[in-house]
């Protein structure tokens, strides 16, 4: 790197004996003496000025800087005054296709971090400014999950901004930074009673959303936007290739969860109460647009619709239809004269796809396998999420010897077989 001090205070003329010689230049006095100059990686010329005696902090200024640049550790002092919000309010908009994504960061980093955070510049960004806006973020945000996430939007704009070139480290990687830690909570499936509870207290017309979700693991969108195309009801597969979703208060078809298309198998109980749905409540054609608001219309022939004619709208089902049929259940308690059901999060349809995976582990299917049904794109997320539903060794155990003393009219095996033997 190119660099030099420049003193503004002399500068260099040729003298009367055609000598140079250092006079006082008209800024001498005025405002900062020293300029230390160097041309960037960009190939244009930076600088940073100091004050009259301190030539020395220039020159290891400059020497600092020399270093960044060889070790690949500089960051543009002009770009670096960005503020966190400038630079995430464009991460935010660019980080994802995926237009829910890109709205719930923009909501997570405007309600809990900018208030915080957002008018630091980044180049000022240490450790501890992280951890003291956790500190705040703990008394205002309850659960450790939440945290979690709004943490993990945070270090990922940081990240972006390191690749960028706009920072030389995350703060948030820093060993004094404590990532806040992962809900404790574990899935606890419901039981067959309840599953068929919450399937009779629901109105008729969505009574085979239950043997979809619990029969298939099916998500909800997956599972309003379900049409008879999808079910092989010959083979026993139905294939998930989209699902009914909402964006920004529009209704669109979209593919599934991460782009992840799939095959479920289709046990026959469940096809049976689809084809039983279905002549009782003939499919509708539904056009709307595909995986963006402003996408091109495309038309599905949905099973599952609501009682105008149309497709079904989650809210409304979810408030009127799901939340009393959990009541009527003993799942969740009424609400209160006059107010809304309580909010019921681990009691959505979602805890459908739970059971149907604590059915599936408990037949001894494997976690690779489940975690194809279920549509995860991780196996990890799968083992995490239900591994305390497997069956422990001991319990194979049990039943392995269970059945080794049954009676031997049941099978050709066993001690008395061994003892005939």
């Amino acid at each position: 790197m190119a660099g030099h001090i420049q003193d503004r205070w002399y500068k260099t003329e040729e003298g009367p004996d055609g000598k140079p010689r250092r006079v006082k230049s008209d800024r001498y006095g005025i405002g900062m003496r020293y300029r230390a100059r160097y041309v960037g990686p960009d190939g244009t010329e930076k600088s940073k000025s100091f004050p009259d005696k301190q030539k020395r902090l220039a020159e290891q200024w400059l020497t600092r800087t020399a270093a960044d640049m060889s070790r690949g550790e500089y960051v543009d002092p002009r770009v670096a005054r960005l503020t966190f919000q400038q630079f995430a309010e464009r991460w935010a908009k660019t980080h994802t296709t995926e237009i829910n994504s890109r709205d719930a960061t923009e909501r997570r980093l405007r309600l809990h971090v900018y208030p915080y955070i957002g008018t630091r510049p980044l180049s000022s960004f240490q450790p501890g400014h992280i951890r003291t806006w956790l500190g705040e973020l703990e008394s205002n945000v309850p659960a450790s999950s939440h945290r979690r996430i709004i943490f993990g939007t945070v270090s990922a704009a940081f990240s972006a901004a390191v690749d960028d070139g706009l920072l030389s480290k995350n703060p948030c990687r820093a060993r004094s930074v404590q990532r806040p830690k992962p809900s404790n909570g574990r899935v606890t499936p419901w039981t067959q009673a309840q599953v068929f509870a919450v399937r009779a207290a629901l109105p008729e017309r969505f009574q085979a959303t239950v043997d979809a979700g619990a029969g298939c693991g099916l998500r909800q969108g997956e599972i309003f936007g379900l049409t008879a195309e999808q079910l092989d009801t010959e083979n026993g597969w139905i294939a998930v290739e989209h699902q009914l979703k909402r964006i920004r208060g529009k209704f669109v078809f979209a593919p599934p969860k991460g782009d992840k298309v799939r095959d479920v198998p289709l046990p026959s109980a469940v096809a049976d109460a689809l084809r039983a749905h279905i002549d009782a409540y003939p499919s509708i054609d539904v056009t709307l647009p595909w995986r963006t608001p402003d996408g091109p219309p495309v038309t599905k022939r949905l099973i599952f619709s609501g009682s105008r004619g149309e497709h079904v709208r989650v809210s409304y089902f979810d408030d009127f239809m799901w939340k009393p049929a959990l009541v009527a259940a003993g799942i969740i308690p009424p609400p209160e004269e006059g107010k809304r059901h309580a909010c019921a999060r681990q009691h959505g349809m979602h805890a459908l796809r739970h059971f149907y995976a604590s059915v599936l582990l408990d037949a001894g299917e494997s976690i690779r396998a489940l975690k194809e049904y279920l549509g995860h794109s991780d196996p990890g997320f799968t083992l995490r999420t239900y591994t305390h539903l497997m069956p422990s060794s001991e319990g194979r155990t049990r039943k392995a010897v269970n059945r080794l003393y049954q009676g031997p009219g049941n099978h050709d095996h066993g001690p008395d077989t061994a003892q005939a033997a």
